[in-house]
């Protein structure tokens, strides 16, 4: 019996685990079958449409003046005043009084020269009272005409010509006493002071260097490839057409705040660099010392360092798209009204900050990737989750 049940027993477990298993599998849920869906490249688009734009050009420069001179002093002498304005950095307006020299050599100079003046007009007179007297004597008892020695011709003729040196040193004695009044040529600034009261200056000594605050001038660098982009005042020589000046917007940054300034280019120098292919152009900028609309608008001062947005000419139907756009340096994603990448050529006129003008390869209202997707192939399908329109 012992050896019956021994024998049923596995036989028993594996007939009720076969049938566990069975109803198991017979009573569990039907498995529902999926279709899985391709996943597209989901990117975001731009529609595109022309504009007109201005042309812009940025560089950078210094302030500098205009006008600079190097003051001198034009006679010897001892300073005995000198103007509380006469300082680094003090304004002036024209004519206003710098400097005076002691007068007085000058003043007796001037003294002795008019005292010669009134000696030379003394001998005139007197040789032409002899000539007179002479010729009277002459026609009383002499024959035929009288010589040009007897008329004293020479010495009336070497009385003149000292008379007219007399003149010339008595106005050089009057010059030279104005000139111990030192006046600034125009309305400027001290950059540069020399000398001081008490001071002896001969003639030629530097006093000051003064520049001029009716204009500022930048010198501002461009590129050769750029030149295209503006309208330049260039100029031709026999040429006495009235030059073009272009206008520019000067900015500053002080402290946390930026201000800008209105000017025009000028001129331009007479050369490009052979060194690093590019011309100058010179801004200037009218009264850069006065007060504008800002109150809280500091000088333009010399010596500044400044950026400058030229304004070039103005183009029409150019696209304008996002940097980031453009692949491989010359292509754009176009999107195809069935959603599909077609990339096409392009040629960019400009770079302007963080867009990209087109001149050709796009066409109004075409939709391009702004999405920067791997590798975007040529017909490859895409996702549009997001669409900008352009200017129109």
């Amino acid at each position: 019996m012992k050896i019956l049940l021994k024998i049923i027993s596995p036989v028993l477990v594996v007939s009720v685990a076969i049938s566990a298993a069975l109803y198991m599998v017979s009573s569990r849920p039907p498995v529902e079958t999926r279709i899985l869906k391709e996943t597209l490249p989901v990117v975001r688009s731009l529609v595109v449409n022309p504009e007109t734009v201005q042309l812009r050009v940025y560089t950078q420069g210094t302030v500098a003046p205009r006008t600079q001179t190097a003051l001198a002093s034009e006679i010897p002498g001892k300073i005995i005043y000198v103007a509380p304005s006469f300082n680094k950095g003090g304004f002036f307006e024209k004519d206003d009084i710098f400097l005076r020299l002691d007068p007085g050599d000058y003043e007796l100079a001037l003294v002795r020269a008019k005292a010669v003046v009134a000696q030379a007009k003394l001998r005139i007179q007197q040789e032409e009272t002899e000539s007179n007297l002479a010729l009277l004597e002459w026609k009383a008892l002499g024959e035929g005409a009288p010589s040009s020695l007897l008329r004293r011709e020479p010495q009336l003729a070497e009385a003149r010509a000292f008379l007219e040196s007399s003149e010339a040193e008595l106005k050089q004695a009057q010059r030279n006493l104005e000139r111990t009044v030192i006046k600034a040529p125009f309305a400027g600034r001290i950059r540069q002071k020399s000398v001081d009261i008490g001071q002896f200056v001969g003639a030629g000594t530097p006093l000051a260097v003064i520049y001029s605050v009716d204009f500022a001038e930048i010198r501002l660098p461009l590129p050769d490839d750029e030149l295209a982009f503006l309208e330049l005042p260039l100029s031709y020589r026999g040429s006495s057409r009235k030059i073009r000046q272009s206008p520019v917007t000067i900015r500053a940054r002080f402290g946390r705040a930026d201000f800008s300034w209105s000017g025009k280019i000028v001129r331009t120098e007479a050369e490009i660099d052979p060194r690093t292919r590019v011309i100058y152009a010179v801004a200037q900028v009218k009264d850069p010392y006065a007060r504008g609309l800002n109150p809280n608008r500091p000088p333009l001062a010399v010596g500044l360092f400044v950026n400058a947005e030229l304004h070039g000419r103005t183009v029409e139907g150019v696209f304008r798209i996002p940097r980031s756009a453009l692949r491989d340096d010359e292509k754009v994603a176009i999107i195809d009204a069935e959603n599909r990448i077609r990339l096409r050529t392009v040629n960019v006129l400009k770079v302007d900050g963080e867009s990209l003008l087109i001149e050709e390869g796009l066409e109004k209202g075409e939709k391009i990737s702004l999405s920067s997707v791997g590798d975007l192939t040529e017909g490859m399908a895409v996702d549009v989750y997001q669409e900008t329109q352009g200017v129109s």
